[in-house]
């Protein structure tokens, strides 16, 4: 996944966590009808080129977006520690963005790859309306039976995924479509970092560009209708 130059965020948060400190990037919104809390895959940051594209559009169209960098990445590492301290950690981001938008404001919980892993399996703890699912990897690559579907299913509100075309970690059509709280967007030739060939159907700029609208026009239908106070349980 190639990095690219994000947005100044209006916020800079530290976020204490039971695994190290975490950085909440918040992109605030003039009377945000909700707010996006995502964070990145396992081989890459807040600098992922379908996260900077939602951090720079989303706030001028109402709605906050929070990206939360995981505590290895602030400490320098270069592999992602176990699936679990990534959960404990953005329940504490949630918990910590609180503070800096308020309860009243609908929470929308997300991410890229593994962090949409996480987003997934926190979602119902954080009360989240949606959950937004970027390159949800399905399953390893190569690897179709050992399927991650259930994480989908659990999040406990609507939830869209984006998908690339090429994505060897799940192609659209191996996910099933049969509950209705799944909505879905392709990205079409685009791989799991959501790069398109040179010469494809749609250009990179176009390939962000369905990332946010599907976004968007998501969140505003299913996911910012009612105000939700954000509660995180204790964690064991």
């Amino acid at each position: 996944m190639s990095e690219t130059a994000a947005p100044e965020a209006d916020h800079v948060v530290d976020v204490e966590t039971p695994h190290g400190p975490g950085r909440l990037h918040v992109h605030a919104a003039e009377d945000p009808v909700a707010v996006l809390l995502a964070s990145h895959g396992a081989g890459g940051g807040v600098d992922a080129r379908d996260l900077v594209a939602l951090a720079e559009f989303l706030p001028g169209q109402g709605i906050a977006v929070a990206l939360f960098e995981q505590p290895w990445r602030v400490a320098g590492r270069k592999i992602a520690t176990a699936p679990p301290t990534l959960d404990v950690a953005f329940v504490a981001a949630a918990e910590a963005l609180r503070e800096v938008v308020g309860t009243d404001v609908p929470l929308v919980v997300g991410g890229r790859s593994a962090g949409a892993r996480s987003a997934c399996r926190t979602a119902r703890q954080l009360g989240a309306t949606g959950c937004l699912a970027l390159s949800f990897p399905l399953h390893p690559p190569g690897r179709p039976e050992k399927s991650r579907v259930d994480e989908l299913r659990g999040t406990g509100c609507t939830t869209l995924v984006v998908q690339g075309e090429r994505d060897p970690m799940g192609r659209p059509e191996e996910f099933p479509r049969d509950w209705p709280e799944l909505d879905f967007a392709v990205v079409p030739g685009a791989d799991h970092g959501l790069k398109v060939p040179a010469r494809g159907q749609v250009t990179q700029d176009e390939a962000m560009g369905i990332v946010v609208e599907a976004a968007l026009e998501w969140i505003i239908r299913e996911a910012a209708g009612g105000a939700v106070e954000l509660e995180v349980s204790e964690q064991p």
